[in-house]
């Protein structure tokens, strides 16, 4: 459950002294790099020794491994996690005159994959706590236009899937998993990518397994449609020049599947650092004296990975981040601009106030630094630096 933080009476005037300022980054690849940095090389050389630099033995190699970490028989590798959307989406011949469910709190990439096919995104809010889609809100949104559900694990937490599989299963409709922040976790011992027909991962060099720039990958258990992906992916034929459809150009680099082997067998492990550093977090703000409202990060039964440790301030969000800023802490917000009130999106006729619980998470919330190598330490420092603020 989340914790939240009211103003206290017992709050003392003095400013609280903190330990000496340090620097604490958003995220620090650096240090992350220096751990592996002879296992990259070490991928990347064998590359450059083949010289086989777009698709082939790396690729199918991360693309097995992929599939059996999600727990699925195929993985499709592509350009971006942007590109695993549209792919996925594609193949279920998504476009004009059909509609598709999501949430307007999530990345871009989540609507603009449905646009670009000329389908149109239909919005559907959050739940408050997990800022995942608010499954009791769905089914008043399906119409007969409806082909798709696409829900999003948002920050490493899964959506809640057995509702949505049983209106997907009544509605005759897919589900399509945006996986893209959540590789690893888990809802009812089903890893995510592996519960929908689809799941669409981001390697983007942020997320948890990142790649050394753009890299994505689509999951799935069913054999024709992952045929259909390998061929959509390559200009929508299997030799280079005969085409059964209009493809596109997404194929993955071996360089940047080599990186990702290299990585993949330590993800486990730094997403169970995660976890155990949001954990630290929750403790230490519980037990902070502070003078304002915050709410930590609220945990549904399952695999938590916590791509971001993202922390709601109801009041002076703003001018806390601005504190923090000014002690080198580094700060962000995911997301400022709900996906119904983007401009390229005013045809679909969304105003402000349709969504808001997802307009409310747009003003209220920000990531805290989290990644393996964050230190108790530099928690402390975080922690101290949110209880000397004064709202």
């Amino acid at each position: 459950m989340a914790t939240s933080h009211r103003p206290s009476r017992l709050v003392s005037s003095e400013p609280i002294k903190l330990s000496n300022q340090v620097k604490v980054p958003l995220i620090d690849l650096q240090a992350q790099y220096a751990s592996i940095r002879d296992s990259v090389r070490a991928a990347v050389d064998r590359v450059f020794d083949s010289q086989q630099f777009v698709m082939g033995n790396e690729v199918a190699a991360l693309e097995a491994e992929v599939a059996q970490y999600c727990q699925t028989a195929e993985a499709i590798g592509c350009a971006s996690g942007s590109d695993a959307l549209l792919l996925a989406l594609m193949g279920l011949d998504i476009g004009p005159g059909v509609e598709v469910i999501t949430t307007p709190f999530s990345f871009f990439a989540t609507a603009s994959a449905v646009a670009r096919l000329g389908a149109r995104p239909v919005f559907v809010d959050i739940d408050p706590s997990t800022y995942n889609l608010k499954v009791d809100h769905i089914e008043a949104a399906i119409t007969a236009h409806t082909r798709v559900l696409l829900p999003v694990h948002l920050y490493g937490q899964c959506a809640e899937m057995n509702p949505i599989l049983e209106l997907a299963k009544a509605n005759d409709l897919v589900v399509i998993e945006d996986a893209a922040q959540a590789i690893g976790a888990e809802d009812g011992g089903r890893r995510a990518g592996s519960i929908g027909m689809a799941g669409c991962f981001s390697f983007y060099p942020t997320k948890n397994l990142g790649a050394a720039g753009d890299a994505g990958i689509v999951t799935t258990s069913d054999p024709a449609y992952a045929t259909r992906l390998r061929r959509l992916r390559v200009h929508g034929g299997f030799t280079e020049y005969e085409h059964i459809e209009v493809g596109i150009n997404s194929r993955l680099d071996a360089v940047q599947a080599a990186v990702l082997r290299a990585k993949l067998p330590r993800l486990d492990e730094w997403s169970n650092l995660r976890a155990g550093k949001a954990g630290i977090y929750s403790q230490l703000l519980q037990a902070a004296k502070l003078n304002f409202e915050l709410h930590t990060p609220a945990i549904r039964n399952g695999r938590h990975i916590f791509h971001q440790y993202v922390v709601r301030v109801p009041h002076h969000r703003d001018a806390l981040m601005e504190h923090l800023k000014a002690r080198d802490i580094g700060t962000k917000i995911y997301y400022p601009i709900p996906l119904h009130l983007q401009e390229c999106f005013n045809y679909l006729g969304y105003k402000e106030g349709d969504f808001p619980e997802s307009e409310k998470a747009a003003r209220e919330t920000f990531a805290l630094p989290l990644f393996p190598e964050l230190t108790r330490a530099q928690q402390e420092y975080v922690v101290e630096a949110i209880e000397e603020f004064r709202a």
